[in-house]
């Protein structure tokens, strides 16, 4: 019976289609038959009596968990669901037995196989039984149960499971704690752990413990469960549409900053693992505290009021929005939540302050990835001269995890010319700073996590450059010589976006790149290794495209690299076939005088 007990159960909306009342009525009516079957035995009388004794102690334990289910709001159902279809196989098989005792002399001539099923309904009465007990055990607030139900015997996880569940949401303030680390600890052990606390119904009870405790223990233990639960995108959707997100939300605007960067990391994870949970997350604005809470302690240098701009605007706004928000949210009992809070951080060790912003970044860095709206949100907002300020001041994950939230800006915005022109136009203040920590990045920095994605923005935002900024070209044109292969290679893929066919200006870039002598450092790029080649040559057909009669192509012997190269790299890669072809004829014509006797390229 335990090995059938654990398999996978129905979905929990298929078993509230009936009340738990309606769901106990039937073994409690079962035991009311089987006790006056039992009575009216006409053989077997002994084991009858015995069989009796145990249905009407199990009836006494169905009766009792009636009431609590009446009395109690918030009673943990999923066990008791599946210990009451238990015990109702087990009485429909006592009545089967004791109603073939009624009449005398039926089972005489089978009296072994007889005193077999009564041993074999005596097992399982018993096991309903210790099943039972152990329901009401773990409803009892002052009774801590460490006993193992007989339904759970094969697999001792599913007790520990149900137990937390059910202390989760019914217990004590401390209990709960506790049964929520323990709920953590068993997620993070293995997938299985996960699918069961998913199944058994675990993730309402830990949103209620994170929304409505006053806690901050309990809301931590609570974020982390669910953190280490939502490991796959088809769990993480399970907490979106159990409305999740509108409550983690919630949390992360006002509380104490020890939850808050447990809530952030948890909005990382969900925003990471499903698109959905990510574009739930902007729309309920939760850029808004993410923001507020990288910006504490940062003095941004805003402009003057004659020079304000639309994001300027937006500024002033968000910030008017946010003092009218935190003037009217109140507690429970009338006090405001946000001065409390407000106090705390002003005694928080300089460790937490940089912790809860790490959390932040990380949580806007995913975000953003692939998403316009919350591109949107962040640039129109402080966000992005934010993100500069700490760029510029801070070091370790704080820094990189800035740059990965500007980089996914800068891709989001390569594909939108509105975002890109409203964000990083030229004479925005914000956009300025942006752009001037991530050259000193690609110039300064020696560590390749940082140096990446400032050399990604640079690419990204290629068209935004007019053609008179060179100041973006000669340190990507250093770079092609780095030490470090991926770095070089970095550097060839944003130059070729400088000077790639959809480019305005790439004319000018490329006669720029040209006179940084940018071509030596790229030949020699194509000798590397298979990825440097194919961005290298990349890179090289846009530049033969641009600047046909560069003498420095030339003397690289740019033609005869692309001729060979197109023998091996075209087969493999056919949607490079129209590029080469053009950048080779491009070549070929410019440069037919100093070969008279080539052969134009023909893939």
């Amino acid at each position: 019976m335990a090995a059938t007990a654990t398999t996978t159960a129905a979905p929990v909306e298929e078993e509230k289609s009936q009340s738990l009342q309606e769901e106990l009525s039937l073994p409690i009516l079962l035991a009311d038959r089987v006790i006056k079957s039992a009575q009216e035995a006409e053989s077997f009388k002994l084991e009858s009596t015995e069989l009796r004794k145990q249905v009407e102690r199990l009836s006494q334990m169905l009766r009792s968990c009636v009431r609590l289910a009446t009395s109690s709001q918030s009673l943990y159902e999923r066990p008791v669901r599946r210990v009451a279809a238990d015990v109702t196989k087990n009485l429909d098989r006592a009545l089967t037995l004791v109603r073939k005792c009624k009449h005398t002399g039926v089972l005489r001539h089978v009296f072994s196989t007889a005193n077999a099923d009564f041993r074999k309904v005596f097992t399982l009465l018993d096991n309903s039984i210790g099943d039972m007990r152990w329901i009401l055990t773990i409803f009892d607030p002052d009774e801590t149960n460490l006993s193992l139900p007989p339904i759970a015997s094969n697999d001792p996880i599913l007790a520990w499971v149900w137990s937390f569940i059910s202390t989760v949401q019914m217990g004590q303030i401390k209990a709960r704690i506790d049964a929520a680390n323990e709920l953590a600890s068993l997620a993070r052990d293995n997938n299985r752990n996960r699918k069961m606390i998913v199944e058994e119904g675990g993730i309402p009870p830990l949103l209620k413990l994170l929304k409505q405790s006053t806690s901050a223990d309990a809301q931590i233990a609570a974020a982390n469960a669910l953190f280490n639960i939502g490991t796959d995108q088809e769990t993480v959707r399970l907490i979106v549409d159990v409305l999740g997100v509108p409550i983690i939300v919630g949390v992360l605007g006002e509380s104490s900053t020890k939850v808050q960067i447990a809530t952030a990391n948890l909005v990382a994870r969900l925003a990471e693992l499903d698109p959905v949970a990510q574009e739930e997350f902007v729309r309920e604005n939760v850029t808004r505290p993410l923001i507020s809470l990288l910006c504490l302690d940062i003095v941004l240098d805003l402009p003057k009021p004659h020079s304000v701009k639309t994001s300027i605007h937006s500024i002033v706004q968000m910030n008017k929005e946010m003092a009218e928000k935190s003037t009217n949210r109140k507690n429970s009992d009338g006090s405001s939540r946000g001065g409390h809070f407000k106090k705390e951080r002003e005694v928080e060790s300089p460790e937490l302050k940089v912790e809860v912003r790490i959390a932040c970044a990380e949580a806007l860095w995913k975000l953003s990835r692939g998403s316009l709206s919350c591109s949107k949100k962040i640039t129109e907002t402080k966000g992005l001269l934010c993100l500069a300020k700490i760029i510029e001041a801070e070091r370790g994950e704080l820094q990189f995890n800035c740059l990965m939230t500007i980089m996914e800006i800068t891709v989001v915005a390569e594909l939108n010319a509105e975002l890109r022109r409203a964000a990083f136009k030229t004479n925005s203040p914000a956009a300025k700073a942006v752009l001037d920590q991530i050259l000193r990045v690609i110039r300064e920095e020696s560590d390749v996590m940082l140096q990446i994605p400032a050399i990604r923005s640079i690419g990204c935002l290629a068209k935004t450059f007019p053609a008179k900024e060179r100041r973006m070209i000669g340190p990507l044109v250093a770079l092609l010589s780095n030490r470090n292969v991926d770095v070089a290679i970095e550097a060839a893929i944003a130059l070729g976006k400088f000077v790639s066919p959809d480019n305005f200006n790439r004319s000018e870039h490329s006669k720029a790149i040209i006179e940084f002598d940018g071509v030596p450092p790229l030949m020699r790029l194509l000798k590397i290794n298979d990825r440097a080649q194919m961005h290298g040559l990349v890179f090289l057909c846009y530049l033969a495209l641009s600047a046909s009669n560069s003498k420095a192509l030339e003397q690289a012997r740019a033609l005869t690299a692309l001729e060979e190269a197109a023998r091996s790299v075209v087969p493999q890669h056919p949607d490079l076939r129209d590029l080469f072809a053009k950048a080779i004829y491009h070549l070929t014509l410019y440069q037919a005088g100093t070969h008279p006797h080539r052969q134009s390229y023909a893939p």
